[in-house]
């Protein structure tokens, strides 16, 4: 198979580690920066260029696409599959995981397990709004954050009500949700692949922090998951409608609750602390799924 990966950095680990993981199965790797493929649209036809030269003959493609180009990221991704090449995550599902609140919404719909969030837009029901929360503390995150960035965590109602108004300042989008606190700073991410959870890990915020981001500092072990766990993550993701996804999950006195659907989740922290080729993983997912390219004959994947 001829595989295209849209990667912002050729060199990232995650990026390297599908380049190496589809290469080790037999197949051919590009790694295509989202920001240099521009695109033809005309009524039945789809072209996309990439640095002068036209892109075709690809059966696969696997989407990188980080928050900040997110617009951009999934219009190639759609242009891909205008053009019948197989997305692993679609462009309608990646912006269904970025937008934190429609994600929730989807979550909440499923009657799946998340810390309940308010979420308001004028300053004056802004004492209302935290009424509908609860006591803090409060973790107040903007909408489209990533890795850690844009959340924080407000002890005081008086507190939230400061971050609030800051973040209305600078006409940010954001999320107001329950501090969960019997989690201990831990979190679970859970690496879907294709329905099935493939590696599993325990995400631990350094001394101070709430955050348990590895950017953040957090450190990870291997964990095994409950059957509810595993059944929530997997639940997440397809209510999400993604084939590859980072389920982040805590443990509460409820059971498992739903922090985020993540459609790019990183591999090294993941492969580091299970010691499993979850790239690989990502590879053969694909191959069970492969049909050949528009104009090319089938090929036998590699066992």
């Amino acid at each position: 198979m001829k595989i295209a990966i849209l990667s912002r950095n050729a060199s990232l680990y995650s990026t390297t580690r599908l380049v190496e993981a589809a290469r080790a199965r037999g197949h051919q790797a590009r790694v295509l920066d989202p920001l240099r493929c521009y695109l033809r649209i005309a009524p039945g036809a789809f072209e996309m260029h990439y640095k002068g030269r036209v892109l075709g003959g690809f059966d696969a493609v696997i989407p990188r696409i980080g928050a900040s180009i997110a617009f951009y990221g999934t219009a190639v991704v759609r242009q891909f599959e205008m053009m019948g090449v197989r997305a692993v995550n679609g462009s309608d599902a990646i912006l269904r995981a970025r937008d934190k609140l429609r994600s929730l919404q989807l979550l909440a719909r499923e009657r799946i397990g998340l810390p309940t969030t308010v979420f308001g837009d004028n300053p004056d029901d802004t004492a209302d709004l935290l009424a509908m929360l609860g006591s803090p503390p409060h973790v107040i995150k903007l909408n489209e954050g990533a890795q850690g960035q844009g959340v924080l965590l407000a002890e005081k109602r008086s507190a939230a009500q400061g971050v609030i108004e800051a973040f209305r300042g600078l006409y940010a989008n954001f999320l107001v949700q329950e501090f969960i606190a019997e989690a201990g700073g831990a979190d679970l991410r859970c690496f879907v692949v294709g329905g099935k959870i493939v590696a599993a890990m325990q995400r631990q915020a350094p001394e101070g922090e709430f955050r348990a981001n590895l950017h953040r500092g957090g450190s990870a072990t291997a964990v095994t998951l409950s059957a509810e766990e595993k059944r929530t993550a997997l639940k997440a993701a397809r209510a999400i409608g993604l084939d590859i996804a980072g389920v982040d999950l805590l443990r509460s006195q409820r059971g498992p609750l739903v922090l985020e659907v993540n459609a790019s989740p990183g591999l090294e922290g993941i492969e580091a602390a299970t010691g499993i080729d979850v790239a690989a993983s990502v590879i053969r997912h694909i191959e069970a799924g492969a049909t050949p390219a528009p104009g090319k004959s089938a090929r036998r994947a590699r066992t």
